[in-house]
């Protein structure tokens, strides 16, 4: 399996939005089966959904809010239980990471979700940068202190290893992407487009609570 050569002259190119060909094996169902499964940790009869994404993503910020409509009027009454894991296809991407991973271990994910995609897509900032990042951060609300913390902590690190596990796991090759059930991949490519990502992934979800 090959991947696109990232570009390290600059953050923009090493970050670039990632959308490659369908397979053959997935062009008419839209998803292909893993042909190793990946172990999932989900309470019972709940169904575990992942989305792969990069904050350094445009796709993943158009992507977003149709998540996260997802997740609030569907996810639940089908049993899917929804996780975000930042992508890292190159070293480049481990700054955006460790922000994802910070925010998470502070619980502040939320308040700058869709600020950040703004912040890095729309008004170019480079957060990639630590004095950028932590003024901006103090700056939306997020507290400086207990996230520059963990930024640098071996927490956040650890969890940027698994994520890069779990994206080799998933055999990621574009974002936004989604696993499903540690089976089945779909991606905005092989799905051709956003709505039937989901529905396939509605589709997934109700044929493993159904095994």
């Amino acid at each position: 399996m090959k991947r696109r050569a990232f570009a390290l002259s600059t953050v923009t190119a090493a970050l670039a939005p990632l959308w490659l060909p369908a397979t053959a094996q997935a062009a008419d169902e839209g998803y292909i089966t893993l042909k190793t499964p990946v172990p999932t940790d989900v309470p019972a009869g709940k169904v575990r959904v992942i989305e792969f994404f990069s904050y350094g993503c445009i796709h993943c910020m158009h992507f977003a809010p149709i998540l996260s409509a997802w997740e609030k009027d569907k996810a639940p009454a089908e049993g899917a239980d929804l996780r975000l894991v930042h992508v890292g296809f190159s070293k480049a991407f481990e700054p955006l990471q460790k922000i994802f991973y910070a925010l998470e271990a502070i619980g502040q994910r939320d308040k700058v979700h869709e600020k950040l995609f703004t912040a890095l897509q729309v008004d170019k900032i480079r957060l990639d940068q630590p004095d950028v990042l932590f003024p901006w951060m103090a700056k939306n609300g997020v507290d400086r202190t207990k996230f520059e913390a963990a930024y640098n902590s071996f927490g956040v690190a650890t969890q940027v290893r698994r994520a890069n596990e779990l994206q080799e796991a998933y055999q990621v090759e574009g974002t936004p992407a989604l696993g499903i059930a540690g089976k089945y991949y779909t991606d905005g490519s092989m799905a051709r487009g956003f709505d039937r990502m989901l529905q396939i992934t509605d589709t997934l979800v109700a044929k493993e609570r159904k095994a």
